[in-house]
């Protein structure tokens, strides 16, 4: 069975269009088909509930043309849809602006966040996750050896070099100093929340693989004050409240359309990269 939107095609040739846009997913393909669908169901609404003016619209080609002479006539096409979307979602989707309180409020709930010179010393064990291996089997072989760690703390060295699947394994697993933002987050949840010389209780799931975490070593940096990250921080906010807006307004024009060919996964399917 094809995938369609509302009886609109997503065809085979626009799918490998937009794969490389989503190179970095954990799974390309999927995430390439969801976002492909969702614009379609965003632009169907916007065509319905968005009447551009024609003096609007000659500016929009004006616009584009302007931006380059080089356009093909699909890109020029691209870019007067992705002005009806716009429209649309300034139109349905509010996302207020967050007052002072409301900033100070989350400041103060979440200091860490607002730290700057932090920098820790980690190491890791990395159980890289590849088709010709079950992950169930994966999985227990590394939490065999997160026992084994934990018993004997002395032997991580020996164990990252014989078993790591990163190049950090020949030297012990050590991936030197990080600092905040060069690891993805759920590594870095982790390791900013060790103690030196701590090793991760459990391990770490990433796009990588499974993980077995210790930090070396860690040096405190210092928390920076309100005033100096106040318009960060409400822009911050800004965006979440509208990612969540946009979210929900999403799963309704999902739950309205008639979608075949593949399941989205609600308002948590990614829009576009």
């Amino acid at each position: 069975m094809g995938i369609s939107v509302n009886d609109v095609e997503i065809t085979d040739e626009a799918v490998e269009r937009e794969l490389p846009h989503h190179a970095d997913s954990p799974a390309p393909l999927k995430s390439a088909v969801e976002a492909l669908v969702l614009r379609e169901v965003l632009l169907q609404a916007a065509r319905d509930k968005v009447a551009l003016a024609q003096d609007e619209l000659r500016a929009l080609e004006r616009a584009s043309l302007d931006e380059s002479r080089q356009l093909e006539e699909s890109d020029a096409e691209s870019l007067l849809e992705d002005a009806l979307i716009n429209r649309l979602i300034e139109m349905e989707v509010t996302s207020p602006k967050p007052t002072d309180k409301e900033c100070e409020i989350y400041y103060l709930k979440n200091l860490n966040q607002f730290r700057s010179g932090d920098l820790v010393e980690a190491s890791h064990i990395l159980f890289q996750v590849t088709p010709n291996v079950p992950l169930d089997a994966l999985r227990a072989k590394a939490q065999e050896v997160l026992q084994q760690v934990q018993v004997h703390p002395e032997q991580f060295e020996e164990l990252a070099r014989t078993y790591s699947n990163c190049t950090s394994a020949e030297v012990g697993g050590n991936l030197g100093q990080l600092s905040k933002g060069q690891t993805v987050p759920e590594f870095e949840r982790v390791i900013f929340s060790l103690e030196s010389g701590e090793t991760a209780p459990r391990l770490i799931e990433s796009r990588f693989g499974l993980h077995i975490v210790r930090v070396e070593h860690r040096v405190e940096g210092r928390t920076l004050p309100f005033e100096m990250i106040r318009e960060q921080l409400a822009q911050f906010l800004t965006e979440q409240v509208r990612t969540r807006a946009l979210k929900q307004y999403l799963k309704i024009l999902v739950g309205q359309a008639n979608i075949q060919g593949v399941e989205l996964e609600g308002a948590d399917s990614p829009l576009m990269q």
